[in-house]
């Protein structure tokens, strides 16, 4: 029908993004001679493409697609590799080249999931806490560090009981690339709600060279029309940044019991971000040439 939305599948991956990947895979561990030979990477890598965007279980990934303990295991191992970290800061680095990564207007906010397989004995360990919103049940909460754009540039997960600003440390610390030195006519200040509003907050800012700028809730909506730049909302990426990573629905409730295989899939939901809007921007440049 005419004018009706083109359809799009974004768990299908794509040449541009298999190229990216490729270089940046860790190598075969070798084998036994006569042994079976390893799965294409290609196509381990578009089955956790799969589950990651669909939020499927692995025991029902469809055998055409992928065999479910196979992509698991080579999951596991590209995660202790670092490959989805690597992949995620090659994002990174060509957003910054194609754009500029955005350091004057950073922003830190925590989102909170549900996360049914935490068990008591191991919950805090795995990043798994009771979550005071959600009558006590398990849950995790992601803090993310946003650049001007929106994009990720670090993220820290721990129990839904763990406060933001008990977590701004943890988040600053696990930048995937390397920050510039802040000067006097490049600041970069670091945007935040109300939940940080600690003289502690501010000095920690302070002593990492982050200038603090703490907006109390509701002052967004009053500035949102004032011609100030100083007055001008700019925490609103951050919030943009979960609801993005949230189209990946193996996010929207944490389904994995270890830490690492969590944090794997939301590198790697990071990493597509990035990819995306350095598609995106450049779409745009053609565009306006």
């Amino acid at each position: 029908m005419s004018g009706s939305p083109v359809r799009t599948k974004p768990w299908e991956l794509s040449e541009a993004l298999w190229e990216r990947a490729q270089p940046l895979l860790p190598p075969h561990n070798p084998r036994r001679k006569g042994g079976r030979p390893p799965r294409d990477d290609r196509q381990m890598l578009g089955a956790m493409l799969y589950v990651l965007r669909t939020g499927i279980q692995w025991n029902a990934l469809p055998r055409e697609i992928g065999a479910s303990t196979t992509v698991y295991d080579r999951f596991r191992a590209w995660e202790r590799a670092g490959f989805f970290t690597r992949f995620w800061a090659a994002g990174l680095a060509e957003f910054d080249e194609v754009v500029g990564i955005d350091w004057a207007w950073l922003s830190v906010d925590g989102a909170m999931t549900k996360a049914p397989f935490g068990v008591a004995a191991t919950a805090e360990a795995e990043g798994i806490g009771r979550n005071p919103t959600d009558r006590g049940k398990h849950g995790t909460k992601r803090s993310i560090l946003s650049e001007g754009h929106g994009l990720p540039l670090a993220v820290a997960i721990a129990g839904a009981n763990r406060t933001d600003m008990k977590l701004l440390a943890r988040t600053l610390e696990a930048l995937v690339i390397a920050r510039p030195t802040p000067t006097a006519d490049t600041p970069q200040g670091v945007c935040l709600d109300k939940g940080y509003d600690y003289d502690t907050i501010r000095d920690h800012l302070d002593a990492r060279g982050y200038t603090p700028h703490i907006r109390p809730i509701g002052e967004d909506t009053i500035f949102a029309r004032s011609l100030d730049p100083a007055k001008t909302p700019r925490r609103w990426v951050v919030e943009r940044l979960h609801s993005w990573l949230n189209r990946s629905r193996r996010l929207l409730v944490r389904w994995e019991k270890l830490l690492c295989s969590y944090r794997g899939f939301v590198h790697l939901a990071c990493a597509l971000l990035c990819f995306q809007q350095c598609d995106r921007f450049r779409a745009s440049f053609m565009v306006s040439e």
